[in-house]
């Protein structure tokens, strides 16, 4: 399968493409919905700031956790579960995301938040989180719908981030967020849009080289860590592939040592380093090294490097290239990127019981 305009319309038929053509403007609409957003609680010292979400609904916080890491005073952590530890209580911000609003493992943690006399801040598109927070009056964020979960990063990245600095947990972001805007039109305009050849596409040069392939992600773990999780994810989700993720400095005190076996299997992998200019001089002098051992073992190395100037555009760029990645990675396979079957008969299966 090929590449060509053409080809990615024909099999695109659920709209992938537009929806990542237009994830600039969807950064910019987050931002006004922020602004207009009211808050029903006042502002407080809070002890923890607990995100709660599930797979594309989740991926927002992630980043905002790893955007805020050197900055937030008040520790803050994502959460992927049905139940919420022990420590959240009255002095704790739990900010539920739920993109349908009726993610069965948010909703659990949203009651039991509740039950906590936690204060609650929800975002969805409606479903039952929206009318559970109507009825219990919950500050409620209504976002647009029809998407799939996974395309509404800007969303449920860019709000939160901007709600944290109303209530004084976050440097105002709006000149970070605008940033961002310039570099993601930027980076799709001049290498990413399907009309761009694959001389000067990184998304398509790419893809080619994980086309039948097991990809194996990596990232410092400091501010990057949601791009090389997010880059699994839509691998798995739009090109229906596996892929494996880890995180610098880490990753040099276990994985490493795995680059020995199984030999034979070497030649479908290909590893991807998520790189940036300011990262730690350690973690950058660790992934040189890293990247070396790995080619000597007749793995391809591939390095992609963050856009833009300022900590929110580098981070938001890794994932918007690999977010194209994916998607031309789905039309190498042949498929439609948007549908996601197994996870539809997973929902239906476990409504049965």
């Amino acid at each position: 399968m090929g590449l060509s305009y053409e080809n990615i319309k024909r099999l695109d038929k659920s709209g992938m493409l537009e929806l990542l053509l237009d994830f600039p403007d969807q950064c910019r609409a987050a931002q006004t919905i922020a602004q207009k957003a009211t808050l029903l609680f006042e502002k407080r010292d809070f002890t923890k700031i607990v995100f709660v979400g599930m797979g594309g609904s989740a991926i927002g916080a992630t980043l905002v956790r790893s955007y805020l890491y050197f900055e937030s005073k008040v520790p803050m952590v994502v959460l992927r579960e049905y139940r919420l530890p022990a420590y959240v209580d009255d002095a704790t911000l739990v900010i539920v995301s739920s993109y349908s609003g009726n993610t069965e493992e948010t909703l659990s943690a949203y009651r039991e938040a509740q039950e906590k006399k936690a204060t609650l801040l929800a975002i969805s598109s409606g479903g039952s989180l929206r009318d559970f927070a109507l009825r219990d009056g919950v500050t409620f964020i209504e976002i647009p719908r029809n998407l799939p979960p996974r395309c509404s990063l800007g969303y449920l990245s860019i709000i939160p981030l901007c709600l944290l600095a109303r209530l004084g947990l976050a440097t105002a972001p709006d000149a970070a967020i605008n940033q961002t805007i310039k570099t993601l039109e930027d980076l799709r305009n001049q290498s990413l849009k399907p009309g761009i050849g694959q001389r000067d596409n990184i998304a398509k040069t790419v893809a080619l080289k994980l086309y039948n392939k097991i990809p194996f992600i990596y990232s410092s773990s400091v501010h990057f860590d949601a791009c090389a999780i997010r880059w699994r994810g839509q691998i798995a989700e739009n090109s229906k592939a596996l892929s494996s993720s880890h995180v610098f400095p880490e990753m040099n005190h276990n994985e490493i040592v795995g680059w020995d076996n199984p030999e034979k299997l070497f030649k479908n992998f290909v590893a991807v380093m998520l790189r940036d200019k300011q990262m730690h001089p350690r973690v950058a002098m660790r992934m040189d090294i890293t990247a070396n051992l790995i080619r000597e073992e007749g793995v391809e190395v591939i390095e992609i490097w963050s856009r833009g100037e300022g900590l929110l555009s580098r981070i938001f760029s890794l994932i918007y290239i690999g977010d194209f990645v994916s998607l031309y990675l789905a039309i190498l396979y042949g498929i439609d990127p948007t549908p996601v079957d197994r996870v539809t008969y997973l929902k239906e299966q476990l409504a049965k019981k």
